[in-house]
């Protein structure tokens, strides 16, 4: 009996070492990517190292959290339609960044992109200029400044003009660009259109803005769809709307959106384990 309580205590002190260990690094910024979708997506990020090499499955409902440092700047995107082996070799019908399920490039057009500079003045946009191919929203909880939801509320591939359609099967995948469609300065903000004063909203990108108000829909819409926000973690979800309700798990917290500070009860799961590692040894006795 008494060897079990030996056993039960070191098991319990552990536990508590663990729990009351050493802190995240302040400097992390927590990514929770979720897939709302009801079709699988692979997500691409690039650059992948701290992304499990720049690609990975979230099957409907999954989502996987990551932990990027002060100074990554980088994309993070949805590639649908995709078959790999069992070595992580083959192709995507959109977003595709090579052979590999791991991307160590950016997707190849049209792919609705999210877009991260983390300095100690965090910006981030979701950007359609490459085209539409999933819904997608930023969500920066538990940060200080602006902070704004970006992406989407709607869905483009359902209400995507015939001549920017790509169809597989019958089914539009994805919405390409003016620019990549037509080729044009006007549509691709170059030569005389090249500037701010020049390059104006189109019916396209209209009909982008119109499904995603909170993103880059052509190259000079910055005023209304780059943020900022300090100290942030970030939740981007595929196939979403800016208003859900989304969660990240940070500093042993689970903070929401709209519900700052809200912790969850295992904050103080090693207090609980002490006090019944003493209510057991009280009844041994």
């Amino acid at each position: 009996m008494a060897l079990h309580l030996s056993y039960f205590s070191s098991f319990v002190f552990i536990f508590i070492i663990i729990g009351s260990g050493v802190k995240q690094s302040e400097s992390a910024r927590v990514f929770t990517i979720i897939n709302d979708c009801k079709e699988s997506v692979w997500p691409g990020v690039t650059p992948g190292d701290y992304f499990d090499g720049g690609g990975f499955l979230l099957k409907p409902g999954q989502s996987m959290v990551f932990n990027a440092p002060v100074g990554w700047s980088g994309r993070i995107w949805g590639r649908t339609g995709c078959s790999f082996d069992k070595n992580g070799v083959g192709s995507c019908q959109t977003g595709n960044c090579g052979p590999s399920l791991k991307c160590s490039g950016s997707g190849k057009p049209p792919a609705t992109l999210a877009e991260f500079t983390l300095t100690s003045l965090n910006f981030y946009d979701v950007s359609l200029v490459d085209g539409f191919n999933l819904p997608l929203s930023i969500k920066p909880i538990n940060g200080r400044g602006n902070c704004t939801t970006a992406g989407c509320d709607g869905d483009l591939r359902l209400d995507c003009p015939s001549e920017l359609a790509v169809k597989a099967n019958g089914k539009t995948v994805a919405c390409r660009s003016a620019c990549d469609v037509f080729n044009t300065d006007e549509y691709c903000c170059r030569g005389t259109y090249g500037n701010p004063s020049t390059c104006k909203p189109t019916f396209y990108s209209k009909k982008f803005k119109s499904a995603c108000p909170t993103s880059y829909s052509y190259a000079y819409d910055d005023p209304s769809s780059i943020f900022t926000c300090t100290g942030t973690d970030y939740v981007i979800t595929f196939c979403s709307n800016r208003d859900q309700k989304v969660c990240t798990y940070h500093d042993k917290k689970l903070i929401c959106s709209g519900a700052q500070g809200l912790k969850l009860l295992s904050q103080n799961w090693w207090i609980l384990i002490l006090l019944f590692s003493l209510i057991n040894s009280w009844f041994m006795i």
